[in-house]
């Protein structure tokens, strides 16, 4: 026995007899007389209970010797998710490559040294028996490879595990994104991971629809671009065609060239979807008899329907045709209510007086020029601050107004050179929330690209590269035509000399000041949960006045920023679903309950159903996901394919707080076969992460002599504490029972 405390010679006599004393002089008197052997007996006990107790904090030990190497554990684990049935592993299918691996190269070696389990991986990890490898099928939906590492690291926490055998592909689909997780995966600190590849990292002859994305809706109708991108392996600058469905019915097909094998490519196809149902609009690649994987020859996205009118505040400094050409723009737009505030000047009391325009009911929250409440406010989608100076509004205006960009996730537009007049919004709460500084500090130097190259003329909009791709700009059917119609429009009659983009803030277009420094016209940002713009110029009504009358350019400008602007301004009661969920997945439907000021109701009671793709409707269970929140979540796991709409009306009490509709595509694209090449990179990251190795399939008899070189060979002694041994805790309370239940007897208490 040794001690983690060792104790001196004499200080071990010193504590002995101090134990001694203390038990003796215990019974030295007792209260009830006792024969010589019961006070012995009970003086006894005391020191040996003292004793132990003192001994114990000194912390004894024993050491054991090390243990052999046939102790250890090796778990080893088979990928068997649909991406392992392809034909591309030394002519066999990886699934059989690897199974074959185990039963050669593996187990005959690592059962000579080591205990060793087998498991199968796929949408969660599972038991195999050896005996059954030969019928091993690659049929499971997604590979979780983190969570089946992190799963075994926990089901032998504390055995002794020499390493963890990986035979997979690479490809980790679970929904947390294998490559993200790829350190996580390897368990900095746990057991190694020694991990094969299988399959080729060239890969079999592919051609892949990599994404499709749709972007905010643009020109007249809400056009929208879809961005589709594809790549082709293994079939040099063979040219395909690529064609995009509307809900199954074809839409458009070009013919790809590509510029080189297995370079991206990427198309924009400009739709306009169904305002009033949901579309989804399918990206594919016709198969090719030489094609090893047919599954991931398409991709689809869905645009939801506009659903409700988008609400606009308009406040005006006063009458003028910059505003009457703007008003009248969007009133015409069918997506949009506009309502408007025009100061007309001062009355006898010289107080401001204001020409209103606005729906049933809110009429009387603008009598004052600008609503005096936060949730009259907060029932605008967008905000319009059109040529009024700062000082007509309260600070608390502007910083309600700032909320109304950052909290409600509404959309703010200033313009005009009288708001942006002697710096008036700097220092202000709303400062913040511009895209820009709102003084020319940086002296007309704005670092931006633009996407002619050249500098613009006096008062000329001309667009950035960013500018040309955004949907507020977009007043031509392509980038080619957006350029050249701006380029052709009047230039401006002025503009406000503002100063650079905020971080994360963007300009769409620039223009040239009297003094020829370079200013930002047109610029966006994201702020808070809302999005705000600024619009430096004067006199945009040129562009209808002073072209064409066919010309439809500063409608299509003024229509889409306005939609930019209020179109992701969310309900008070609103649905958030995942992207791109496939079939099996479990994903969860949040609700987010608020009341007419946007604050979190967490005491609402929500009614929700779910609309299966069949058309059947069944109840939403909801639960709080914070009982401080008014974020109400709903656990499912979709089986199958198609649209689900989720229906939820929220009440407080009596009182209802409003409805939300939202659509939900489920299985647009079959992430198990997105990129089927071997996916080295994630398994030697995770091998590397965790100490272990990484080896191709051909190198796999490797594999035992590196577990074998992971375990010291001359492993040090086990060193045990006899306080974590439970007989400790046992040895004490055995003793103090039995002193107890003596003096009990013997008349003492």
């Amino acid at each position: 026995m040794h001690f983690a405390y060792p104790l001196p010679w004499w200080l071990a006599l010193a504590l002995a007899a101090a134990i001694g004393a203390a038990a003796f002089f215990q019974y030295r008197r007792p209260l009830a007389p006792l024969t010589r052997g019961q006070r012995v007996t009970l003086v006894a006990l005391r020191a040996v209970v003292l004793a132990a107790i003192v001994l114990f904090l000194f912390r004894p030990m024993i050491i054991l010797p090390p243990a052999a190497s046939q102790d250890a554990l090796v778990p080893v684990l088979i990928d068997v998710s649909r991406s392992m049935r392809l034909v591309d592993a030394d002519g066999q299918s990886r699934v059989a490559r690897a199974a074959a691996i185990v039963k050669t190269d593996l187990m005959p070696a690592l059962t000579r040294q080591f205990q060793t389990e087998l498991y199968s991986v796929g949408d969660g990890l599972a038991p195999a028996a050896p005996a059954a490898l030969d019928r091993l099928s690659a049929d499971a939906r997604r590979t979780d490879l983190a969570g089946a590492l992190a799963s075994i690291r926990e089901r032998y926490r504390g055995q002794r595990v020499a390493g963890i055998v990986l035979l997979s592909d690479g490809g980790d689909t679970s929904r947390a994104g294998g490559a993200g997780q790829a350190g996580g995966a390897g368990g900095e600190g746990g057991p190694p991971v020694f991990a094969i590849g299988i399959g080729s990292p060239d890969g079999p002859r592919d051609r892949e629809v990599l994404g499709i994305t749709a972007g905010d809706p643009h020109l007249d109708q809400a056009s929208v671009d879809l961005h589709v991108t594809a790549v082709s392996f293994g079939f040099g600058r063979t040219p395909f065609p690529l064609r995009v469905l509307a809900n199954g019915r074809m839409f458009d097909t070009r013919r790809i060239v590509p510029p080189a094998d297995g370079s991206p490519i990427d198309e924009v196809f400009t739709v306009s979807p169904d305002p009033l149902n949901a579309t989804v609009y399918s990206a594919e690649i016709p198969v090719d008899d030489a094609e090893a994987v047919a599954e991931n020859n398409s991709r689809a996205v869905l645009v939801s329907p506009a659903g409700r009118k988008r609400r606009v505040l308009v406040v005006e400094g006063a009458p003028g045709f910059e505003h009457s050409f703007i008003k009248r723009a969007l009133a015409n737009d069918p997506g949009l209510e506009v309502d408007s505030v025009t100061r007309k000047g001062r009355n006898a009391e010289n107080q401001d007086t204001f020409f209103v325009q606005a729906g049933a009911g809110r009429s009387a929250t603008l009598t004052t020029g600008f609503p005096q409440r936060r949730q009259d406010l907060f029932a605008y989608d967008a905000l319009v601050i059109a040529n009024v100076e700062t000082d007509f509004f309260t600070r608390a205006q502007l910083a309600t107004a700032a909320d109304f960009v950052a909290e409600r996730g509404g959309g703010l537009l200033v313009l005009g050179g009288r708001s942006f007049a002697k710096r008036g919004l700097s220092g202000t709460p709303l400062e913040e929330a511009l895209p820009v500084e709102v003084n020319d500090r940086l002296g007309g130097l704005v670092r931006t690209s633009l996407a002619s190259g050249s500098m613009p003329a006096h008062n000329k909009v001309m667009l950035t590269a960013e500018g040309e791709a955004h949907p507020i700009m977009r007043i031509g059917s392509s980038p080619d035509e957006t350029r050249k119609l701006w380029a052709a429009l009047p230039p401006l009659a002025a503009s406000a000399t503002l100063g650079g983009p905020r971080p994360g803030a963007t300009i769409l277009a620039l223009t040239t000041a009297p003094g020829g420094g370079v200013f930002p016209v047109v610029a966006v940002q994201r702020y808070g949960q809302g999005r705000s713009m600024i619009f430096a110029g004067e006199a945009s009504w040129r562009w209808k006045m002073m072209v064409a009358s066919s010309d439809r350019a500063h409608e299509f400008f003024w229509r889409q920023a306005a939609r930019w602007l209020a179109s992701p301004s969310p309900d008070p009661v609103a649905i958030t679903v995942p992207d791109a969920p496939e079939p099996g997945d479990a994903i969860s439907i949040d609700v987010d309950a608020r009341d007419a000021t946007f604050a979190p109701v967490p005491d609402a009671t929500i009614d929700a159903t779910l609309t299966l793709p069949g058309g059947a409707a069944q109840p939403l269970k909801l639960r709080h996901a914070d009982a401080t929140s008014g974020r109400f979540t709903a656990a499912i796991r979709p089986e199958h394919p198609g649209l689900y709409r989720i229906r939820a009306e929220a009440h407080r009490g009596a009182a209802s707080l409003g409805t939300a509709d939202r659509w939900m595509h489920v299985g647009g694209a079959d992430r198990e076969f997105a990129d089927p090449r071997l996916n080295e990179g994630f398994l030697r990251r995770v091998a590397r992460t965790s100490g272990g190795r990484y080896v191709r399939a051909a190198e796999a008899s490797r594999i035992p002599a590196f577990l074998t070189s992971a375990i010291p060979q001359n492993a040090a002694p086990e060193r045990r504490d006899l306080w974590h041994e439970p007989w400790a805790f046992a040895l004490i309370a055995i003793l103090l029972s039995a002193e107890w239940i003596l003096r009990r007897r013997w008349g003492l208490r």
